[in-house]
């Protein structure tokens, strides 16, 4: 590639986003790379208007790198709750200790990539917003722009067309303007480069693009091939006293890791044999769904507490911990709670 193609390129998506682009985002009237690191990792697998208000209450209860790293488990899986992907809250609280205990927020790529839950992307995002310097990013709307801007075949994730595109990446990411570069990229990959159905009338990048000169835009990105989604089934016990519900703490490994839930049992397990269907939910998981069944047991409140090391919450307090989205929209929908919106 030639350097004059780089340039045009490069000049082509700064000038696009500066007029055209996304410029009123929270975390970008922040700019902290405390800020640009919390946002970047919601917005893994999530959508930027289901971001905003969890960011928003979140630089509210923890403002700095120091007031998240003193918070407790609790305290950050119950800001996080309903966001789902619970490793990022758990990688963004280690981070903020591993932080502190450096005693500045880290500068270079070499460095940012030391911290816990900070892979190359998130990485590269915080030294383009937060520091306006170098910094290459892949996530999946540069994929998909990359991908058809080069004609790049081959399932983006895959190892040989990841180690592609971050090549073509750290080409083609400018040395100056990167914070508007970077932004661009992002920008035209959400609103212009769009999965299904993109404006390329309205793209900067047009006159060049490989996909759109050989009328190749709706099969590029290549589609991952799709895999048959299995069914496990999932079964939760119930337990009410005085307007209470108990609960206790999941193990900080596997899933919804260290959040507080019903209890869960294997389905031989002898607390079922006397207990009553109480009702049902599905859940779908990246890899699987989960059909799941809760039963209700009475009389034997305690017994279950002790075996689990439960804790009962008010139906009003459950705010307070983290929960599943799904057990906490169960619990609600028995008592009848409206969801928290503060």
């Amino acid at each position: 590639m030639l350097q004059a193609e780089i340039k045009a390129f490069q000049n082509q998506v700064v000038s696009w986003q500066k007029t055209h682009g996304r410029h009123q985002l929270p975390w970008q009237q922040a700019g902290t790379p405390y800020a640009v690191l919390v946002s970047e990792l919601m917005l893994q697998q999530t959508q930027v208007a289901t971001v905003i208000p969890y960011f928003q209450r979140w630089m509210a209860s923890f403002p700095t790198i120091e007031a998240l790293a003193q918070a407790t488990n609790d305290e950050v899986m119950a800001h996080w709750q309903g966001l789902g992907y619970y490793a990022r809250a758990r990688n963004l609280h280690k981070a903020a200790a591993y932080i502190r205990e450096l005693g500045a927020f880290p500068k270079t790529l070499e460095a940012l990539l030391e911290v816990p839950g900070v892979g190359r992307y998130t990485a590269g995002a915080i030294m383009s917003f937060a520091y306006d310097s170098y910094g290459p990013i892949v996530d999946g709307n540069v994929r998909r722009l990359y991908a058809r801007y080069f004609a790049i075949d081959g399932v983006t994730s895959s190892s040989a067309v990841d180690k592609k595109l971050w090549a073509l990446a750290e080409a083609f990411t400018p040395s100056e303007n990167c914070r508007s570069f970077a932004q661009g990229l992002l920008d035209l990959g959400a609103t212009i480069c769009k999965p299904r159905q993109p404006l390329c009338e309205q793209c900067p990048l047009s006159n060049s693009c490989l996909a759109l000169s050989q009328n190749r835009v709706d099969e590029l990105p290549t589609a991952k091939p799709k895999k048959l989604v299995p069914v496990k089934p999932g079964h939760f016990l119930w337990l009410i006293k005085d307007g209470h519900i108990l609960l206790h703490k999941r193990p900080e490994k596997g899933i919804w890791a260290s959040l507080w839930s019903l209890p869960q049992v294997e389905a031989q397990s002898p607390w079922l044999e006397e207990a009553k269907l109480h009702g049902v939910f599905v859940h779908q998981f990246t890899h699987y769904k989960l059909d799941a069944s809760v039963w209700l047991l009475n009389d034997v409140a305690t017994k279950v507490q002790e075996e689990f090391s439960g804790s009962w919450y008010h139906k009003n307090d459950l705010n307070k911990v983290g929960l599943p989205a799904p057990i906490r929209s169960f619990i609600e929908q028995q008592f009848d709670v409206k969801p928290d919106k503060t």
